[in-house]
């Protein structure tokens, strides 16, 4: 299993699958608007315009688990990232990344997908999976890791 055997909603309201993204290496961040972490999304925005052309996407899940400081809906959340932050990497419809409601993408990815050195629920907003090329997980950052500083891994990943 892979993340690419999960489907997912876009922020606008499509069905898609993670297949979309096969053979690109991926860092999935759960996000959330009014966190003290929110101006990770400048950093994150930097990362995918420096790499998206050797084959990096940055994927933003907003979530609400957190002393719900993801309160808007999806259009709110949408207007909020590209307005402020200028966002344009993909961004997902609110889902839930730990709880009885965690989507299935965030059971997998919380399980380690298959690599227990991965496994442990999220911890708070903006916790970072790097994804490889074939779909499976080869680093994991916490929350107050600024995306800068995951250039070096990021780099490792798309040679």
């Amino acid at each position: 299993m892979s993340v690419y055997d999960f489907d997912v909603v876009s922020i606008e309201g499509w069905n898609r699958s993670l297949s979309e993204y096969k053979d690109k290496v991926l860092l999935i961040v759960n996000t959330a608007s009014k966190c003290g972490f929110t101006p990770q999304y400048d950093g994150l925005q930097r990362l995918y315009d420096n790499y998206k052309d050797r084959g990096f996407v940055v994927l933003g899940f907003p979530a609400n688990d957190f002393l719900r400081q993801e309160p808007g809906n999806d259009e709110e959340i949408k207007e909020f990232c590209t307005v402020k932050f200028g966002v344009n990497f993909p961004m997902f419809s609110k889902i839930h990344v730990k709880g009885k409601d965690i989507h299935p993408l965030y059971e997998f990815l919380t399980s380690g997908g298959g690599k227990e050195e991965f496994a442990g629920k999220i911890k708070w907003n903006f916790a970072k999976f790097l994804i490889s090329r074939q779909g499976e997980i080869i680093a994991r950052f916490d929350p107050k890791e600024d995306p800068e500083t995951l250039i070096p891994a990021i780099e490792e990943a798309l040679r």
